[in-house]
């Protein structure tokens, strides 16, 4: 199969490119990959909403980008924080222009939340299901496309570069080129080979690295892995978000997420005995970054031998409440608390990857024809810690400074049509999944033991013995058994989780997401970990 552009993930980022892309060329032939439905995505399950300078008789740009820059904690790229946060509006708009709606108070403005590091009301919303809404107006747009092709429950397994050819390529290759991608369709169950002049990857993140996450059952890490496997510069994977304020279910996964703008709306962080933590560990309280917010919470579950802490509601408006947080509100009265009479028991959650596939400022990576966006993506926007709201208006900045510059070049790019076919010769059918589910076990305990939110040197160089073994044992299994999706989701997960602990194994100190007890003061040396 030959497409001109092709889309690996069907979330806000890919489905923004896709959509730009056909509409400026309709005789071009765009194709989105997803290895699920089209709208199981990072971005479905997005609640808070996205931040934009929209009031700016009380806000700015200047506001928007040091409250970036202070949550980044000396890592952000100031050009990039500078370019999205300017630039940012106006994407926001093309959005609201595709039908996407936004909450608005009585007088008919936009009702702008506020969300830990930021200094203003900046965030819009679509009550508590921002990114599902923002989602469907994207899709509703591409359904009226016809040179978009949108292949669902198709797994991506590999780039196609000049290593398939035949060709010794190394991290030192300076001219490492993607011809397309190798893929398992699960409809046929057969690898197939599809060939492309532009390559996006918008494959999202990695959070099933761990077992307790936000992120959907999709999130394995598959387009950081693919591309490290290609040899593609990967940077600050060391830097994982963990969501302070997820409902605490046990053995419930993923995590349902209770929204930052809870506690911009008012709500309370509060410990076992019922006290108000937050002022002990920083002068903004509830509304502290994230970083700061989830390190306090896991302090307090340890201090007082507690697997939660409690969200306090109960001193909101009702009316109000459910109004803006009405999936929130059903989801609590569903296992039993009145949000209204009860505290919500909530724990931090492995969230959002911070690093990735490194890139431009049009989204370049180091690979030719290699486009990446999205949080599988590092822009150098979000530095040691992503400030809230700030992964959507990310993710549609850089789909269209990617499409800006794919439209200048796909006219002189052309298909490789020497690429070899999928080789399955000595393989044959798995004959205990166990061996698989097993060790994806495996792997989230290490990853959420070891190399949480507070690491040491001990702990992972632990992670990194285990994860060797888990490695070893999985590429046998690689090799001598037929392809399963999750014997690939395995595979790239491993790959992610060397990632995070190599690149927290290089910070010799804490900065950001990044804690180690070994190395608690910040290096006056600011430097990105390239891997």
């Amino acid at each position: 199969m030959q497409t001109d552009f092709l889309v690996i993930g069907s979330g806000i980022a890919g489905l923004t490119y896709a959509l730009k892309t056909a509409r400026q060329f309709p005789d071009k032939t765009i194709t989105i990959i997803t290895k699920t439905q089209a709208d199981e995505t990072n971005t479905k399950y997005a609640q808070g909403g996205i931040a934009g300078v929209w009031d700016e008789d009380r806000d700015s740009y200047s506001k928007h980008i040091e409250d970036t820059l202070i949550a980044g904690d000396g890592l952000c790229n100031k050009e990039i924080v500078e370019i999205v946060v300017t630039e940012g509006p106006e994407r926001i708009k093309e959005i609201i222009a595709y039908g996407a709606e936004f909450d608005k108070d009585e007088k008919g403005e936009y009702s702008l939340g506020k969300e830990g590091g930021h200094s203003e009301n900046r965030i819009l919303h679509h009550k508590d299901v921002t990114g599902m809404e923002m989602e469907r107006a994207l899709l509703d747009q591409l359904n009226a496309l016809p040179n978009i092709q949108l292949l669902n429950h198709c797994f991506v397994v590999d780039l196609l570069t000049q290593h398939h050819l035949g060709f010794l390529v190394t991290k030192s290759t300076l001219d490492i080129t993607c011809y397309g991608v190798y893929i398992l369709n699960l409809h046929t169950n057969q690898i197939e080979k599809i060939v492309a002049k532009i390559i996006l990857l918008a494959s999202g993140g990695c959070g099933q690295a761990y077992r307790t996450t936000t992120n959907p059952r999709i999130a394995t890490g598959d387009g950081v892995a693919m591309v490290y496997r290609a040899k593609c510069k990967i940077e600050n994977m060391e830097f994982i978000q963990f969501h302070p304020t997820a409902l605490f279910e046990p053995g419930v996964s993923p995590s349902f997420l209770i929204t930052e703008a809870v506690r911009g709306d008012g709500a309370i962080l509060r410990n076992k005995l019922g006290e108000a933590f937050m002022e002990k560990y920083d002068s903004r309280k509830d509304l502290a970054p994230r970083d700061i917010v989830a390190r306090a919470i896991d302090n307090e579950m340890k201090r007082t031998g507690t697997e939660h802490v409690y969200l306090d509601c109960k001193h909101m408006g009702k009316e109000k409440f459910i109004h803006h947080f009405p999936n929130i509100y059903e989801k609590c009265l569903s296992i039993g608390i009145d949000v209204m009479q009860q505290y919500i028991p909530v724990a931090p959650a492995a969230h959002y990857s911070c690093g990735g596939i490194k890139t431009d400022e049009w989204g370049r990576t180091s690979i030719k024809n290699l486009y990446a966006c999205g949080e599988c993506a590092s822009t150098g926007l979000h530095g040691a810690n992503r400030l809230a709201s700030n992964s959507l208006l990310e993710a549609m900045v850089f789909a269209h400074r990617c499409y800006l510059d794919g439209i200048q070049v796909i006219n002189s790019l052309s298909y490789s049509n020497s690429l070899p076919d999928w080789n399955t010769t000595g393989t044959s059918e798995p004959r205990e999944m166990i061996l698989i589910t097993q060790s994806f076990k495996e792997l989230q305990l290490i990853m959420s033991d070891y190399v949480g939110i507070v690491r040491s040197d001990k702990r992972l160089e632990r992670a990194m013995k285990r994860l060797d073994l888990l490695f070893e044992e999985t590429e046998e299994l690689y090799r001598t058994t037929k392809l399963s999706p999750q014997l690939c989701e395995l595979r790239n997960l491993i790959t992610v989780a060397y990632l995070i602990v190599k690149g927290a194994q290089f910070r010799r100190e804490s900065r950001g997401l990044h804690y180690n007890t070994d190395h608690q003061e910040k290096s006056s040396i600011l430097q990105n970990i390239i891997l």
